[in-house]
Order: C-alpha cells, then sequence, then structure tokens
C-alpha cells in the first residue's frame, strides 16, 4: 500500500479518535462510582452523589435492576453546549435530557439557568430513563411510561400539577397515551399535563399491580413485544382498556371541586404572603420609631453655659437659644 495512502488512514483514526473522547472545553472530571460528572467546578459533586445513589435505590427496588455502566453526566452552562449535547435543537422549556445511546445526562446548570425543577429532580429523573431504556434494549418503552417513572422517581409533584390536572379534566384537556409520544413538540402548558398524566398513570399501576407487573411490562418490550401485548401480559388489560381505566381515575381525582379549590389554596397563599408581608413591615417601622425614640432621649438641649472649670459654681442665666 502507497505510504501517502497510509498517512491518510492513520490522520483519520487520530481525528475519529479524538473527536470520540474529546471534551468541551473548560470542564473538568469528577468521578464517583456510579457516575462521571463533567462540570466547570466541582460544588454539586457531593449532592450529585447522594441522588444518584438514592435514586439508584429506588429503581433496584421498583424494577430490581439498575445501570450496568457509569453514565457521564454534564452540568452545562449554555445553551449551544447543551444543545450539542443533547443531540439537537431541545424545546426551550426543557431542563435537561438524558442520552441513553451515548450513556449520558445533560443539565442546565444551576448557576447559569433559572429551572423550573431542583437539581436532584433533573439528575432522579433522567437517571430514571437511562434504567428504562436499558431495561428495554434495542426496543423503546412508551413515552407516557418512561417519563411518568421518571417523575414518580424523582418525586416530582406540586401544587401546580395538581392544578393542571383540575385544569385539564374540566377543559377536556386529558391527552391520549398516543399523542404523550409527541410531547417535544407541545407547548410549554401541554408538556406540563402530558408529565403530570404521566406521572399519575404510573403512580395508577404501581398502586394498583405492583412492582413486578412493571418489570414484567418492560421485559415484555425488550424481547420485541408490542406496547398494547406488554401491557396485556403484565396486567391482563390492553392498551385501549388501561387507558380507558385511567381516564376513569383522572376524573374520579381531578374535577370542578378541585379547580376550584386549588384555586382557593392559591389566593388563600397569596393573602398570607401578603398579611406576612405588612406584618414585616409595620414591625421594621416600629422598630425603626422605637430607635428614634431612644436617640431622642441622649440630645438634651438643655446647654450649659457656666464655668466650663466649675460648672455648677456659676448659674447660666443666659439662655441665648430662648430668645
Amino acid at each position: 500500500m502507497p505510504a501517502k495512502f497510509l498517512t491518510i488512514i492513520v490522520l483519520l483514526l487520530g481525528i475519529s479518535s479524538a473527536g470520540a473522547t474529546s471534551r468541551p472545553p473548560g470542564i473538568r472530571n469528577g468521578e464517583r462510582d456510579h457516575f462521571t460528572l463533567h462540570a466547570e467546578s466541582d460544588r454539586y459533586l457531593n449532592l450529585i452523589d447522594s441522588v444518584i445513589t438514592s435514586t439508584r435505590r429506588k429503581l433496584i427496588g421498583m424494577l430490581g435492576d439498575s445501570l450496568s455502566y457509569k453514565p457521564d453526566i454534564y452540568l452545562v452552562d449554555n445553551v449551544t453546549l447543551f444543545d450539542r449535547l443533547a443531540g439537537g435543537k431541545f424545546p426551550e422549556w426543557g431542563a435537561a435530557v438524558a442520552v441513553p445511546h451515548r450513556r449520558l445526562i445533560a443539565i442546565k446548570s444551576p448557576n447559569a439557568f433559572n429551572l423550573n425543577r431542583s437539581l436532584p429532580e433533573l439528575l432522579a429523573h433522567e437517571y430514571a430513563h437511562l434504567v428504562v431504556a436499558q431495561k428495554t434494549g434495542f426496543h423503546e418503552a412508551p413515552r407516557w411510561f418512561d417519563e411518568g417513572l421518571a417523575m414518580f422517581v424523582s418525586m416530582e409533584w406540586s401544587w401546580s400539577d395538581n392544578l393542571a390536572m383540575s385544569k385539564a379534566a374540566v377543559f377536556g384537556q386529558f391527552i391520549d397515551l398516543g399523542e404523550i409520544e409527541m410531547v417535544n413538540r407541545f407547548s410549554a402548558g401541554k408538556a406540563h399535563v402530558a408529565y403530570a398524566q404521566s406521572y399519575l398513570m404510573v403512580e395508577y399501576l404501581f398502586d394498583n399491580y405492583g412492582p413486578e407487573p412493571m418489570r414484567r411490562f418492560l421485559e415484555g418490550i425488550a424481547a420485541g413485544m408490542s406496547h398494547d401485548q406488554a401491557l396485556e401480559l403484565a396486567t391482563g388489560s390492553n392498551l385501549a382498556e388501561f387507558e380507558s381505566d385511567i381516564k376513569i381515575y383522572l376524573h374520579n381525582h381531578f374535577n370542578v371541586l378541585t379547580l376550584f379549590m386549588d384555586t382557593i389554596y392559591f389566593w388563600l397563599a397569596l393573602a398570607v404572603i401578603v398579611i406576612i408581608a405588612g406584618i414585616s413591615r409595620i414591625r421594621k417601622r416600629r422598630r425603626y420609631y422605637e430607635k428614634w425614640d431612644q436617640e431622642e432621649k441622649f440630645h438634651s438641649t438643655d446647654f450649659d453655659y457656666g464655668d466650663p472649670d466649675n460648672p455648677e459654681k456659676i448659674d447660666d442665666e443666659d439662655e441665648p437659644w430662648r430668645s
């Protein structure tokens, strides 16, 4: 083989190798038993270690398994790097992403972004995605299960989720299971409903069937079954029957009354905040007036113009400031 061709091959291999191992500039590594952190500093390293350890324990209990590899976790400070790690443009409302085939998690750093979720929630959520992907192998779990389990594990439920589901029930905005597959194309409001609904479906599945059917469901998908077949294997209900049961469950738990109560709680919370702020302001003003009174006690207008050496021996009858 001509020498110049050997040179070209060596150069191409070198470029390929460099591209595979290179890390984003300015990022350093933090190594732990169950992950490798890539971040500008190790400020969150111990927190991440605690969250990953806890999340692994939960997933082993629910699915009987966790990751067989150490994922790379990137905490990034700019959108360009985040999109690059995600493999393309990501929705603006997205704060984190798991990329199973690259065995990584990318999270927007709380140092640079105002995130709607806490760092522990985001970490647990994305780690769960990696575990589900590993369980299903070359096949994919339905998006409602994948997102619902991730939220369930990370305990991402708040008053705003409750309100979103109450509004969805009243205005007929529950989302079909198949449509949730397109969640990345949803607006922020519709995505909120999709995630909250997914959480409730997994909660329903776990509470009514337990962890073993959830494992069978994922094992069925890994074996090449359709989502419908895998669900019937796990629960005895096909997808249509399960979705019908879920809608009954949702309507029983969310309605006009819950929307009214959620709204009332909002206004009560707002009223409490206003009252606390008012009391704090009154107390601050009172402390200011008390300080003012104390200072006045130490300021006398009865100045002594007598003999400075023997002030008590000469009466200071002249008080020029009174004239």
